[in-house]
Protein backbone atom coordinates (compact mmCIF):
# COMPACT_ATOMS: atom_id res chain seq x y z
CA UNK A 1 0.00 0.00 0.00
CA UNK A 2 3.01 2.51 0.79
CA UNK A 3 4.33 1.71 -2.66
CA UNK A 4 0.74 2.75 -4.18
CA UNK A 5 0.71 5.70 -2.24
CA UNK A 6 4.09 6.84 -3.59
CA UNK A 7 2.92 6.09 -7.06
CA UNK A 8 -0.26 7.95 -6.65
CA UNK A 9 1.59 11.18 -5.14
CA UNK A 10 4.36 10.93 -7.68
CA UNK A 11 1.45 10.92 -10.49
CA UNK A 12 -0.19 13.63 -9.00
CA UNK A 13 2.62 15.60 -8.68
CA UNK A 14 3.66 15.58 -12.18
CA UNK A 15 -0.25 16.09 -13.59
CA UNK A 16 0.12 19.68 -10.86
CA UNK A 17 3.22 20.55 -12.17
CA UNK A 18 2.17 20.29 -16.29
CA UNK A 19 -0.55 23.19 -14.69
CA UNK A 20 0.68 26.68 -15.72
CA UNK A 21 -1.52 29.87 -15.37
CA UNK A 22 0.18 30.93 -18.92
CA UNK A 23 -0.16 28.09 -20.60
CA UNK A 24 -0.07 27.58 -24.36
CA UNK A 25 -2.81 27.04 -26.91
CA UNK A 26 -4.05 23.39 -28.02
CA UNK A 27 -4.32 24.09 -31.57
CA UNK A 28 -5.62 20.83 -33.26
CA UNK A 29 -5.66 17.05 -31.71
CA UNK A 30 -5.32 13.75 -33.72
CA UNK A 31 -5.81 10.36 -32.31
CA UNK A 32 -3.31 8.52 -34.11
CA UNK A 33 -3.81 4.91 -32.65
CA UNK A 34 -4.65 2.85 -30.19
CA UNK A 35 -1.19 1.23 -27.94
CA UNK A 36 -0.02 -0.77 -25.28
CA UNK A 37 -0.72 0.83 -21.60
CA UNK A 38 0.18 -2.56 -19.87
CA UNK A 39 3.47 -0.81 -18.83
CA UNK A 40 5.16 2.65 -20.08
CA UNK A 41 7.89 1.92 -22.86
CA UNK A 42 9.14 5.27 -24.79
CA UNK A 43 7.59 6.33 -27.68
CA UNK A 44 9.39 8.31 -29.96
CA UNK A 45 7.72 11.47 -32.37
CA UNK A 46 10.00 13.60 -35.04
CA UNK A 47 9.39 16.23 -37.17
CA UNK A 48 11.00 16.53 -40.34
CA UNK A 49 9.15 19.23 -42.36
CA UNK A 50 7.33 18.31 -44.74
CA UNK A 51 6.54 15.28 -42.80
CA UNK A 52 5.68 13.56 -39.52
CA UNK A 53 6.95 10.08 -38.04
CA UNK A 54 5.70 8.48 -35.02
CA UNK A 55 7.19 5.23 -33.94
CA UNK A 56 5.40 3.53 -30.70
CA UNK A 57 4.21 -0.44 -29.97
CA UNK A 58 0.33 -0.59 -30.87
CA UNK A 59 -2.44 -2.87 -29.00
CA UNK A 60 -0.72 -5.91 -30.05
CA UNK A 61 2.48 -4.57 -28.37
CA UNK A 62 4.10 -4.48 -32.40
CA UNK A 63 6.03 -1.98 -33.30
CA UNK A 64 4.54 0.41 -35.65
CA UNK A 65 5.99 3.75 -37.73
CA UNK A 66 3.36 5.72 -38.62
CA UNK A 67 4.02 9.38 -40.66
CA UNK A 68 2.43 11.95 -42.50
CA UNK A 69 2.74 15.38 -44.00
CA UNK A 70 1.87 17.94 -42.07
CA UNK A 71 -0.84 19.75 -44.15
CA UNK A 72 -2.27 16.58 -43.52
CA UNK A 73 -3.91 14.39 -41.45
CA UNK A 74 -4.02 11.16 -43.23
CA UNK A 75 -1.34 8.75 -41.74
CA UNK A 76 0.86 6.11 -43.20
CA UNK A 77 1.40 3.20 -40.73
CA UNK A 78 4.11 0.46 -41.38
CA UNK A 79 4.13 -2.82 -39.01
CA UNK A 80 7.19 -4.11 -38.08
CA UNK A 81 7.93 -7.52 -36.98
CA UNK A 82 9.39 -6.36 -33.33
CA UNK A 83 7.05 -6.82 -30.06
CA UNK A 84 7.70 -5.43 -27.17
CA UNK A 85 7.61 -7.82 -24.27
CA UNK A 86 7.01 -6.65 -20.24
CA UNK A 87 10.22 -4.21 -20.34
CA UNK A 88 10.23 -0.34 -20.00
CA UNK A 89 13.71 -0.05 -21.25
CA UNK A 90 12.69 -1.31 -24.67
CA UNK A 91 12.16 2.26 -25.96
CA UNK A 92 11.95 3.36 -29.44
CA UNK A 93 14.39 5.95 -31.52
CA UNK A 94 14.17 7.63 -34.76
CA UNK A 95 16.39 10.08 -37.25
CA UNK A 96 17.15 11.11 -40.80
CA UNK A 97 20.42 11.49 -42.22
CA UNK A 98 21.60 13.61 -44.70
CA UNK A 99 20.24 11.57 -47.93
CA UNK A 100 16.43 11.76 -45.85
CA UNK A 101 16.44 8.16 -44.91
CA UNK A 102 14.43 7.60 -41.89
CA UNK A 103 16.67 4.86 -39.34
CA UNK A 104 14.55 3.37 -36.73
CA UNK A 105 16.02 1.47 -33.49
CA UNK A 106 14.47 -0.25 -30.37
CA UNK A 107 13.17 -2.97 -28.37
CA UNK A 108 16.41 -3.40 -26.90
CA UNK A 109 17.54 -4.49 -23.67
CA UNK A 110 20.72 -6.68 -23.85
CA UNK A 111 19.16 -8.02 -27.02
CA UNK A 112 20.69 -8.44 -31.00
CA UNK A 113 20.55 -5.56 -32.99
CA UNK A 114 16.62 -4.35 -33.81
CA UNK A 115 17.44 -1.69 -36.35
CA UNK A 116 15.51 -0.77 -40.00
CA UNK A 117 16.15 2.28 -42.89
CA UNK A 118 13.95 2.96 -45.41
CA UNK A 119 14.77 2.33 -48.89
CA UNK A 120 13.23 5.50 -50.80
CA UNK A 121 13.87 8.73 -48.69
CA UNK A 122 11.10 9.66 -46.09
CA UNK A 123 9.08 6.81 -47.21
CA UNK A 124 7.98 4.44 -43.68
CA UNK A 125 6.72 1.62 -46.29
CA UNK A 126 10.40 1.33 -47.60
CA UNK A 127 11.56 0.23 -43.96
CA UNK A 128 13.72 -2.81 -44.03
CA UNK A 129 15.50 -4.90 -41.01
CA UNK A 130 19.34 -3.80 -41.39
CA UNK A 131 21.08 -7.07 -39.59
CA UNK A 132 24.49 -5.55 -38.96
CA UNK A 133 25.70 -2.48 -38.29
CA UNK A 134 29.60 -3.48 -38.56
CA UNK A 135 29.18 -6.77 -37.28
CA UNK A 136 30.72 -7.44 -33.75
CA UNK A 137 29.57 -6.56 -30.21
CA UNK A 138 26.04 -6.51 -31.33
CA UNK A 139 24.14 -9.72 -29.99
CA UNK A 140 23.96 -7.82 -26.23
CA UNK A 141 22.54 -4.08 -27.23
CA UNK A 142 20.53 -1.46 -24.84
CA UNK A 143 19.97 2.08 -25.18
CA UNK A 144 20.52 2.54 -28.68
CA UNK A 145 20.51 6.66 -29.62
CA UNK A 146 21.14 8.78 -32.89
CA UNK A 147 22.89 11.61 -32.65
CA UNK A 148 24.74 14.53 -34.72
CA UNK A 149 28.83 14.59 -33.81
CA UNK A 150 30.87 18.39 -34.49
CA UNK A 151 31.13 17.89 -38.24
CA UNK A 152 27.33 16.65 -38.97
CA UNK A 153 28.83 13.32 -38.21
CA UNK A 154 25.49 10.97 -38.55
CA UNK A 155 26.14 8.52 -34.98
CA UNK A 156 24.35 5.21 -33.33
CA UNK A 157 25.48 4.75 -30.06
CA UNK A 158 24.74 1.37 -27.66
CA UNK A 159 26.12 -0.22 -24.41
CA UNK A 160 27.06 -3.62 -25.32
CA UNK A 161 26.71 -6.12 -22.46
CA UNK A 162 24.65 -5.87 -19.20
CA UNK A 163 24.11 -4.27 -16.28
CA UNK A 164 27.40 -4.65 -14.15
CA UNK A 165 29.40 -5.66 -17.49
CA UNK A 166 29.45 -3.69 -20.52
CA UNK A 167 30.87 -1.03 -23.01
CA UNK A 168 29.57 2.09 -24.60
CA UNK A 169 30.26 1.44 -28.66
CA UNK A 170 29.94 4.16 -31.18
CA UNK A 171 29.65 3.86 -35.17
CA UNK A 172 29.28 6.75 -37.64
CA UNK A 173 27.67 6.00 -40.91
CA UNK A 174 28.73 6.60 -44.31
CA UNK A 175 25.36 8.22 -46.10
CA UNK A 176 27.16 8.01 -49.68
CA UNK A 177 27.70 3.82 -49.11
CA UNK A 178 24.47 3.40 -46.82
CA UNK A 179 27.26 1.64 -44.48
CA UNK A 180 28.87 1.78 -40.57
CA UNK A 181 32.41 1.89 -39.41
CA UNK A 182 33.41 2.53 -36.16
CA UNK A 183 33.93 5.83 -34.75
CA UNK A 184 36.27 5.01 -32.13
CA UNK A 185 38.38 2.11 -32.40
CA UNK A 186 37.99 1.24 -28.57
CA UNK A 187 34.90 1.20 -26.56
CA UNK A 188 34.77 4.61 -25.15
CA UNK A 189 34.17 3.67 -21.65
CA UNK A 190 34.81 -0.37 -20.62
CA UNK A 191 33.31 -1.66 -17.29
CA UNK A 192 36.07 -4.93 -18.14
CA UNK A 193 33.54 -7.63 -16.83
CA UNK A 194 33.20 -6.31 -13.50
CA UNK A 195 30.70 -3.24 -13.87
CA UNK A 196 29.10 -0.62 -16.84
CA UNK A 197 29.11 3.09 -17.17
CA UNK A 198 25.28 4.43 -17.32
CA UNK A 199 26.59 7.54 -19.24
CA UNK A 200 24.72 10.54 -19.48
CA UNK A 201 25.50 12.31 -22.92
CA UNK A 202 27.90 13.00 -24.89
CA UNK A 203 26.17 16.21 -24.76
CA UNK A 204 27.23 19.38 -26.22
CA UNK A 205 28.04 22.31 -24.04
CA UNK A 206 28.02 25.87 -24.22
CA UNK A 207 31.61 25.93 -24.99
CA UNK A 208 31.86 23.89 -27.88
CA UNK A 209 32.72 20.77 -26.30
CA UNK A 210 30.89 17.21 -26.16
CA UNK A 211 30.84 16.72 -22.48
CA UNK A 212 29.62 12.87 -20.60
CA UNK A 213 28.49 12.44 -16.65
CA UNK A 214 28.46 8.71 -15.44
CA UNK A 215 27.90 6.29 -12.67
CA UNK A 216 29.62 2.90 -12.92
CA UNK A 217 27.38 -0.13 -11.69
CA UNK A 218 28.90 -3.29 -10.52
CA UNK A 219 25.53 -5.59 -10.67
CA UNK A 220 22.23 -6.02 -12.04
CA UNK A 221 21.42 -4.14 -8.46
CA UNK A 222 20.78 -0.19 -8.68
CA UNK A 223 22.18 -0.25 -5.59
CA UNK A 224 25.45 -1.44 -6.64
CA UNK A 225 25.71 2.22 -8.28
CA UNK A 226 29.24 4.15 -7.43
CA UNK A 227 31.40 7.22 -8.24
CA UNK A 228 29.78 9.83 -9.86
CA UNK A 229 32.43 10.47 -13.47
CA UNK A 230 32.90 13.18 -15.89
CA UNK A 231 35.19 13.88 -19.20
CA UNK A 232 34.73 16.25 -22.58
CA UNK A 233 35.59 16.28 -26.22
CA UNK A 234 35.79 18.78 -28.94
CA UNK A 235 35.67 16.03 -31.34
CA UNK A 236 34.04 12.90 -29.94
CA UNK A 237 37.47 10.69 -30.99
CA UNK A 238 39.58 12.36 -28.63
CA UNK A 239 38.71 12.63 -25.39
CA UNK A 240 40.55 14.08 -21.73
CA UNK A 241 39.60 14.67 -18.21
CA UNK A 242 38.53 18.20 -16.83
CA UNK A 243 41.86 19.18 -16.08
CA UNK A 244 42.39 19.13 -20.05
CA UNK A 245 44.46 15.72 -19.92
CA UNK A 246 44.20 13.16 -22.64
CA UNK A 247 42.49 10.02 -21.63
CA UNK A 248 43.57 6.40 -23.19
CA UNK A 249 40.19 4.76 -24.60
CA UNK A 250 38.80 2.52 -23.55
CA UNK A 251 37.84 4.97 -20.27
CA UNK A 252 37.94 2.94 -17.22
CA UNK A 253 37.16 3.01 -13.08
CA UNK A 254 41.12 3.66 -12.77
CA UNK A 255 41.62 6.55 -15.62
CA UNK A 256 43.25 9.20 -14.36
CA UNK A 257 40.84 12.54 -13.20
CA UNK A 258 37.43 11.27 -14.71
CA UNK A 259 35.76 10.40 -10.63
CA UNK A 260 33.68 13.89 -9.62
CA UNK A 261 32.73 11.97 -6.27
CA UNK A 262 33.86 8.58 -4.89
CA UNK A 263 30.59 7.65 -3.82
CA UNK A 264 30.62 3.52 -3.00
CA UNK A 265 28.52 1.27 -4.01
CA UNK A 266 25.28 1.22 -1.71
CA UNK A 267 25.63 4.64 -1.00
CA UNK A 268 22.45 6.28 -2.71
CA UNK A 269 23.56 6.78 -5.75
CA UNK A 270 21.47 5.88 -8.84
CA UNK A 271 21.64 5.63 -12.37
CA UNK A 272 19.82 8.21 -14.52
CA UNK A 273 19.92 11.04 -11.79
CA UNK A 274 23.38 11.95 -12.64
CA UNK A 275 23.00 15.54 -14.67
CA UNK A 276 24.80 17.80 -16.34
CA UNK A 277 24.64 21.26 -16.15
CA UNK A 278 26.51 24.59 -17.10
CA UNK A 279 27.37 28.03 -14.79
CA UNK A 280 27.54 31.69 -16.45
CA UNK A 281 31.26 30.99 -16.80
CA UNK A 282 30.51 27.40 -18.99
CA UNK A 283 31.66 25.66 -16.08
CA UNK A 284 29.99 21.62 -15.60
CA UNK A 285 27.96 21.16 -12.89
CA UNK A 286 27.05 17.57 -11.95
CA UNK A 287 24.21 17.17 -9.71
CA UNK A 288 23.31 13.91 -7.99
CA UNK A 289 22.00 12.15 -5.51
CA UNK A 290 23.54 10.29 -2.50
CA UNK A 291 23.22 9.33 1.63
CA UNK A 292 24.37 11.91 3.80
CA UNK A 293 26.12 11.37 6.99
CA UNK A 294 23.24 10.48 8.74
CA UNK A 295 21.77 8.10 6.17
CA UNK A 296 19.21 10.38 4.44
CA UNK A 297 19.03 11.45 1.01
CA UNK A 298 20.25 14.40 0.08
CA UNK A 299 21.33 16.22 -3.41
CA UNK A 300 24.43 17.67 -4.16
CA UNK A 301 26.00 19.85 -7.11
CA UNK A 302 29.82 19.44 -7.77
CA UNK A 303 31.73 22.09 -9.97
CA UNK A 304 35.11 22.12 -11.02
CA UNK A 305 36.89 25.29 -9.13
CA UNK A 306 40.42 24.66 -11.20
CA UNK A 307 41.83 22.68 -8.73
CA UNK A 308 39.16 20.17 -7.43
CA UNK A 309 35.23 19.52 -7.65
CA UNK A 310 33.74 21.73 -5.43
CA UNK A 311 30.53 19.66 -3.84
CA UNK A 312 28.03 21.45 -1.96
CA UNK A 313 24.99 20.19 -0.55
CA UNK A 314 21.52 21.53 -2.25
CA UNK A 315 18.97 19.31 0.30
CA UNK A 316 18.46 19.11 4.02
CA UNK A 317 15.94 16.01 3.99
CA UNK A 318 15.06 14.03 6.44
CA UNK A 319 14.38 10.58 4.98
CA UNK A 320 15.73 8.43 2.78
CA UNK A 321 15.17 6.40 -0.43
CA UNK A 322 15.94 3.14 -0.51
CA UNK A 323 16.61 1.10 -3.57
CA UNK A 324 17.54 -2.09 -4.70
CA UNK A 325 16.81 -4.61 -7.31
CA UNK A 326 16.73 -4.65 -11.17
CA UNK A 327 14.67 -3.78 -13.69
CA UNK A 328 12.57 -0.40 -14.35
CA UNK A 329 11.99 1.18 -10.85
CA UNK A 330 9.93 3.97 -10.01
CA UNK A 331 12.22 6.93 -8.76
CA UNK A 332 11.25 8.56 -5.72
CA UNK A 333 13.23 11.55 -6.18
CA UNK A 334 14.08 13.07 -9.67
CA UNK A 335 16.62 15.50 -10.10
CA UNK A 336 17.67 18.21 -12.55
CA UNK A 337 20.47 20.04 -14.38
CA UNK A 338 21.21 23.34 -13.04
CA UNK A 339 19.34 26.63 -15.06
CA UNK A 340 21.58 29.29 -15.54
CA UNK A 341 19.68 32.65 -16.88
CA UNK A 342 21.28 35.24 -18.87
CA UNK A 343 22.07 37.24 -15.89
CA UNK A 344 23.93 34.52 -14.35
CA UNK A 345 20.61 33.64 -11.99
CA UNK A 346 21.26 29.69 -11.07
CA UNK A 347 17.83 27.97 -10.26
CA UNK A 348 17.46 24.31 -9.83
CA UNK A 349 14.50 22.00 -9.59
CA UNK A 350 13.96 18.82 -8.03
CA UNK A 351 11.02 16.49 -7.07
CA UNK A 352 10.81 14.46 -3.46
CA UNK A 353 8.12 11.62 -3.19
CA UNK A 354 7.21 13.33 0.28
CA UNK A 355 7.74 17.06 -0.62
CA UNK A 356 7.17 17.71 -4.03
CA UNK A 357 8.21 19.38 -6.77
CA UNK A 358 10.81 22.34 -5.93
CA UNK A 359 12.38 25.02 -7.26
CA UNK A 360 14.82 27.28 -5.67
CA UNK A 361 17.32 30.09 -6.36
CA UNK A 362 21.12 28.82 -5.92
CA UNK A 363 23.95 31.23 -4.92
CA UNK A 364 26.30 31.47 -7.99
CA UNK A 365 29.47 31.50 -6.03
CA UNK A 366 28.77 28.37 -3.21
CA UNK A 367 25.57 26.76 -5.13
CA UNK A 368 23.90 26.48 -2.06
CA UNK A 369 20.31 27.16 -1.94
CA UNK A 370 19.39 30.88 -1.42
CA UNK A 371 15.50 31.05 -1.45
CA UNK A 372 12.72 28.82 -2.72
CA UNK A 373 10.69 30.28 -6.01
CA UNK A 374 7.24 29.26 -7.07
CA UNK A 375 7.34 25.81 -8.69
CA UNK A 376 6.50 26.77 -12.16
CA UNK A 377 7.24 25.09 -15.81
CA UNK A 378 10.60 26.17 -17.43
CA UNK A 379 8.70 26.61 -20.06
CA UNK A 380 4.98 27.47 -20.71
CA UNK A 381 2.71 23.84 -20.75
CA UNK A 382 -0.43 22.67 -21.48
CA UNK A 383 -2.73 20.42 -19.41
CA UNK A 384 -2.60 17.00 -20.83
CA UNK A 385 -4.47 15.60 -17.85
CA UNK A 386 -6.90 14.16 -16.36
CA UNK A 387 -6.22 10.72 -16.84
CA UNK A 388 -9.24 9.12 -19.30
CA UNK A 389 -8.97 5.22 -17.53
CA UNK A 390 -10.87 3.86 -14.75
CA UNK A 391 -7.96 1.24 -14.92
CA UNK A 392 -6.57 1.73 -10.63
CA UNK A 393 -2.87 2.91 -11.86
CA UNK A 394 -2.71 4.51 -15.17
CA UNK A 395 -0.98 7.78 -15.76
CA UNK A 396 -0.34 9.73 -17.87
CA UNK A 397 2.55 9.61 -20.73
CA UNK A 398 4.25 12.23 -22.98
CA UNK A 399 6.68 12.53 -25.75
CA UNK A 400 8.46 15.82 -27.05
CA UNK A 401 9.32 15.92 -30.69
CA UNK A 402 13.32 14.98 -31.19
CA UNK A 403 12.97 16.62 -34.67
CA UNK A 404 12.30 19.72 -35.96
CA UNK A 405 8.47 21.30 -36.50
CA UNK A 406 10.04 23.95 -39.31
CA UNK A 407 8.17 26.95 -37.25
CA UNK A 408 9.23 28.36 -34.02
CA UNK A 409 5.37 28.96 -33.33
CA UNK A 410 4.00 25.96 -32.64
CA UNK A 411 5.06 22.66 -31.00
CA UNK A 412 4.41 18.85 -31.14
CA UNK A 413 3.63 16.50 -28.18
CA UNK A 414 2.68 12.69 -28.02
CA UNK A 415 0.22 11.89 -24.81
CA UNK A 416 -1.26 8.22 -24.11
CA UNK A 417 -1.64 6.35 -20.41
CA UNK A 418 -0.09 3.55 -19.17
CA UNK A 419 0.21 1.65 -16.40
CA UNK A 420 3.83 2.13 -14.15
CA UNK A 421 6.88 -0.39 -14.82
CA UNK A 422 6.09 -3.40 -12.46
CA UNK A 423 10.43 -4.23 -11.95
CA UNK A 424 9.72 -5.22 -15.61
CA UNK A 425 7.78 -8.29 -14.57
CA UNK A 426 4.58 -9.43 -16.53
CA UNK A 427 1.32 -8.72 -14.66
CA UNK A 428 -1.73 -11.10 -14.42
CA UNK A 429 -4.50 -10.11 -15.67
CA UNK A 430 -6.69 -7.88 -15.87
CA UNK A 431 -4.71 -5.63 -18.21
CA UNK A 432 -6.21 -2.02 -19.14
CA UNK A 433 -7.84 -1.47 -22.08
CA UNK A 434 -5.56 0.01 -24.90
CA UNK A 435 -5.06 3.82 -24.75
CA UNK A 436 -5.19 6.50 -27.26
CA UNK A 437 -2.17 7.60 -28.57
CA UNK A 438 -3.16 11.37 -29.47
CA UNK A 439 -0.95 13.78 -31.16
CA UNK A 440 -1.22 17.24 -29.81
CA UNK A 441 -0.41 20.36 -31.72
CA UNK A 442 0.47 23.32 -29.72
CA UNK A 443 0.63 27.09 -30.52
CA UNK A 444 3.66 28.61 -28.33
Amino acid sequence: MRSLTKYLVLNLIVFLASIDAFSEEVVSKQVIDTVWSGHPVGFNLLTHPPYQFVAYYNAERQMVVASRRLDSEDWTYTKLPEHVVWDSHNYITMAIDDENQLHVSGNLHVDPLVYFRTERPLDVSSLVRVKQLVGTEEDRMTYPRFFRGPAGEFIYTYRDGSSGSGNQIYNVYDADTRSWSRLLDQPLTDGRGAMNAYIDGPRLGPDGRYHCVWVWRDTYDCATNHDVSYMRSADLRNWENVRGEPLSLPVTIESPGTIVDPVPAGGGLINGNAKLGFDAENRPVVTYHKYDDSGNSQVFNARWNGKAWAISQATDWSSRWEFSGGGSIPFDVRVRAIRTSGDGTITQEWIHWELGRQRWRLDSETLLPLEQLSAEPSTPRVSFGPVLSDFLGMSIKTANDSGRPGESSKRYVLRWETLGSHRDRPREEPWPAPSELTLYEIAR
